[in-house]
């Protein structure tokens, strides 16, 4: 990705178009969830999402540490975890406060947070303790944890991304084998695992900061034998989505994406690879240009997130009461439209929002802060 302008514009647009496929993937009767990267992939949208927070990361870092400095570039990060740690709390408590009122009317939605909401109603204090500790995890919130730990650890990351990127891709790769051992520690009621074990998925995020510290898709890609790396990457992309549609189980079990499978990772760097190229030669610039709204929605994709979490929960409730849990074509588009303008509109009515309630600086304000400046001066 050449320029700034450019780089930020398709990053965005990338971070906006996979919120609104995580909106409609986690919709049951959605029909355009019929024909998202989970359809015919082995991996899915979370695979996406999280990579881009890596080369979102890094991207930051890098700005913030060249424009001020490395300390405070990693005070900033610090501060982030913080950020994603108080964006669960939030996550969490719209999930059980929507769980609570979607509850008398749609009870028989099957992805109404119910036995969180339950635990909370006959333990109030125990099942507090449980969410601020990451122990209890309401659906739909259980991807920001991890995003909080991969926060904190940013400040040791970046730089040996910078320095010695294939030490961090070892060590990556040796703690993404020891997953599976590790997720079995993290802390959880009942004994249940995390939907995301962080321990895998740090891959995944470790393998965007690399593709924004280290330029290796530009050598690959511009050596004389590169177009065989794309004719591979096609190949690996079209056997995969035959392997999906025709010989895997319509269910696969959840261990394949909680600990983040090496069959995940193979068909993501494919797709991957394939989209790097057409940001290559500008279409997704184009896109992006066209498609102003998608890259508003990346550009706010923490608020986006929180509310797309809650704008796909009630989506999804009432239209599983509607069609009694059946394929309806006509309300399944109907609900796609719904969640999707919905979640457009979210960072279009933001911005008035916070105009609204930020308060406006008086006399006495800009009269300070005239005189902090001199004093600087």
């Amino acid at each position: 990705m050449q320029g700034k302008s450019q780089r930020f514009a398709e990053l965005d647009f990338f971070r906006g178009l996979v919120l609104l496929v995580i909106v409609v993937d986690h919709i049951g009767g959605s029909m355009l969830s019929r024909f998202t990267l989970h359809a015919f992939a082995l991996n899915d949208a979370a695979e996406v999402f999280v990579f881009l927070g890596g080369f979102a990361t890094a991207t930051a870092y890098v700005a913030l540490a060249e424009r001020r400095s490395e300390s405070a570039a990693r005070a900033r990060f610090v501060r982030r975890s913080f950020e994603i740690y108080r964006a669960f709390l939030v996550t969490a408590t719209l999930m059980l406060l929507a769980s609570f009122v979607l509850r008398p009317f749609y009870g028989s939605a099957p992805n109404l947070a119910t036995t969180d909401l339950d635990s909370l109603i006959s333990a109030p204090v125990a099942s507090i303790s449980d969410i601020l500790l990451f122990r209890r995890q309401p659906y739909l919130a259980s991807v920001l944890p991890m995003y909080a730990f991969f926060a904190l650890a940013v400040p040791l990351v970046l730089p040996v991304a910078r320095s010695k990127p294939w030490l961090l891709l070892g060590g990556s790769v040796a703690l993404w084998a020891l997953a599976p051992q590790i997720g079995e520690l993290l802390p959880s009621v009942d004994d249940n695992l995390w939907d995301f074990n962080p321990a895998a998925w740090q891959l995944m995020f470790v393998l965007g900061v690399l593709a924004r510290c280290q330029p290796v898709y530009q050598r690959v890609a511009a050596h004389r034998f590169g177009w065989i790396v794309s004719v591979a990457a096609l190949a690996i992309v079209a056997g995969m989505a035959y392997y999906k549609l025709l010989v895997l189980p319509a269910v696969i079990d959840s261990d394949f994406k909680r600990n983040l499978a090496g069959a995940r990772i193979v068909n993501f760097l494919a797709l991957a690879w394939i989209a790097a190229n057409f940001v290559r030669y500008g279409t997704v610039a184009k896109l992006a240009a066209r498609l102003p709204w998608v890259g508003a929605v990346g550009r706010d994709g923490m608020v986006c997130f929180v509310a797309g979490a809650v704008i796909s929960l009630v989506v999804d409730s009432v239209l599983f009461t509607l069609t009694d849990g059946l394929i309806n074509v006509p309300l399944g588009l109907a609900a796609d439209a719904v969640a999707i303008s919905l979640l457009l509109a979210v960072p279009q009515l933001r911005r008035p929002l916070m105009h609204a309630i930020t308060p406006k600086p008086t006399l006495d304000d800009a009269v300070k802060a005239g005189s902090r400046a001199r004093s600087v001066r």
